[in-house]
């Protein structure tokens, strides 16, 4: 019996080991597809070209977050901004965002890497910042010296019904995405 289990043991790991060599690049290939096309969206331009990506580290309220930096340009060559890539710790785990900001610190757009937030309530985070009315940060101008910020803090973006938290971890990952790329840029 002893020699039965430890022979199926022996085949599990093989057979494990051996689907996750043959998984890992493809997965791998995936994730650096998903950031690519994450790119094109949150800078509103599907034909553009990413000159350097850095990655840089920022302290943030008593900790270090790093950050990538993917600095785009147009097909012709014109400077477009930046995608930044930020993580905070939101309801439900950490939250991790791809944010759009333009040469004139202007957000373009944004996407959702990673969630696990509360499905139905923080998960509209996807949705609920570009939409119409108090809620939308596209277009909002960074560099005017005022954080965004939802209004049940002083601030003027409505925060996602039920959600609270997860909104305020949204608009800090958008802050810090910012600052780190003011920082990239030396400013």
């Amino acid at each position: 019996m002893v020699i039965v289990l430890t022979v199926v043991s022996l085949v599990a790991a093989l057979v494990l080991a051996l689907v996750n060599e043959v998984t890992t690049e493809p997965i791998r290939q995936q994730a650096i597809n998903e950031i690519n096309n994450g790119i094109k969206d949150v800078m509103s331009t599907p034909s553009l070209k990413v000159t350097n990506t850095d990655t840089i580290s920022v302290s943030n309220d008593e900790t270090v977050s790093k950050y990538v930096i993917h600095n785009t340009e147009t097909a012709n060559g014109k400077p477009l901004g930046a995608a930044i890539e930020s993580s905070v710790m939101g309801f439900g785990g950490e939250l991790k965002i791809l944010v759009g900001i333009s040469n004139d610190y202007k957000v373009l757009g944004y996407k959702i890497l990673q969630s696990s937030e509360t499905p139905g309530l923080g998960q509209k985070a996807d949705k609920w910042f570009q939409k119409d009315g108090k809620g939308n940060v596209i277009g909002r101008q960074l560099s005017d010296g005022k954080p965004l910020s939802v209004s049940k803090d002083g601030g003027d973006v409505d925060a996602i019904t039920s959600s609270t938290i997860t909104s305020r971890a949204f608009l800090k990952a958008v802050n810090q995405a910012y600052q780190a790329y003011r920082s990239s840029l030396g400013s």
